[in-house]
């Protein structure tokens, strides 16, 4: 028997080796094999960002494995609508005025062309609201928004969606936008130095601010100041939405008003017309599941909870021209959402 067991035992050995090294061979010919589904959104630290590379487990399981969720940070969404639209991604961060503005081929997308698909709606995810600040000093300076008018203003950073959010108001308001571009960082020296008169400000589902005006309400005091009434009409007038929101649930401290009124966009992530149906059924099936799993991590995402088929209504209703990603659609006509008069991509 002593003679016969190292035989037996380096056999064994021989075969186990065998066998792990052909699951390891076979492992990675698996993730080979799933398909890349490419989420390009705004910078690393952003909201969108972090949004998106939250979920990508839950998505993958709700794909049934078969694809490999990735998350690539860009410049700004409009350079991530075209990177998704040129083919090097699949899902895009939008937002409402991102997508009119695509779809009317002016600001970023003047004169341009998709290489390889255009952007369907797919999913609209939380809305932000925003607002202009100043430095509490100059508060009897500033009353409305005209006064803003031909003055230096840091509107966020130039060519994303509050910055074009701002830019659509004052149009809106018939004011001169006069744009200064500050290192974030620099927020709250330039406010209260003088170097800009006025910086915008927003919150995401009425609550969480951006982390560098985090910063900013720490570092000095702030003031809010709301369109006054006239102003509140002409924004209304013009189909935009306004939030009021509680500054108590949105600020450290006193900003002034105690109710905020915030114009309003909706953010999202919208998929290129050649993602096909069941992925994106799927994706959005499971999404409003967890629904409240989400708002429970992340206070942004409450509204999304409160009402999942309405936000992806009202997303549609901002472009009602630009199709409806055909997994969109499905999930709408199964929850009786669809409206008679939008197209589903692809259809004729």
């Amino acid at each position: 028997m002593s003679k016969t067991r190292p035989s037996y035992v380096s056999s064994a050995l021989v075969v186990a080796l065998v066998a792990v090294f052909a699951f390891s061979a076979i492992t990675p010919a698996i993730a080979q094999q799933r398909k890349p589904l490419r989420w390009a959104t705004s910078a690393v630290g952003s909201f969108a960002y972090g949004a998106a590379a939250s979920m990508t487990k839950m998505i993958e399981q709700a794909l049934g494995g078969e694809y490999t969720i990735t998350v690539h940070p860009y410049p700004s969404p409009t350079v991530a609508m075209k990177q998704v639209m040129d083919g090097s991604g699949e899902i895009a961060y939008t937002s409402d005025i991102g997508m009119t503005e695509f779809h009317q081929r002016v600001g970023g997308f003047k004169d341009y062309k998709p290489k390889v698909t255009e952007l369907a709606h797919a999913w609209y995810a939380y809305p932000q609201e925003t607002m202009m600040a100043i430095a509490a000093k100059n508060a009897d300076k500033f009353k409305c928004l005209r006064d803003f008018s031909g003055k230096p203003v840091f509107f966020t950073n130039a060519g994303f969606m509050n910055w074009l959010n701002m830019e659509r108001v004052f149009k809106v308001l018939g004011y001169e936008f006069k744009h200064v571009q500050i290192d974030l960082n620099s927020n709250a020296d330039a406010l209260q130095s003088g170097t800009i008169v006025g910086s915008a400000t927003y919150t995401t589902a009425g609550r969480s601010l951006p982390a560098y005006w985090k910063e900013t309400e720490v570092r000095i005091d702030i003031r809010i100041v709301n369109p006054c009434p006239d102003e509140l009409a002409k924004i209304k007038a013009a189909g935009l939405t306004v939030m009021e929101i509680d500054a108590k649930g949105a600020f450290s401290k006193s900003v002034g008003p105690s109710t905020l009124l915030g114009v309003a966009i909706l953010l999202g992530y919208n998929a290129g017309t050649n993602i096909p149906e069941d992925v994106i059924y799927k994706m959005v099936t499971a999404l409003y599941k967890n629904k409240d799993d989400l708002a429970k991590t992340e206070p942004g995402f409450t509204p999304l909870a409160r009402d999942f088929v309405g936000m992806q209504v009202q997303g549609i209703n901002a472009n009602p021209d630009i199709p409806v990603h055909p997994g969109l659609a499905k999930f709408l006509k199964e929850h009786k959402a669809w409206g008679a008069k939008w197209k589903v991509a692809g259809s004729k």
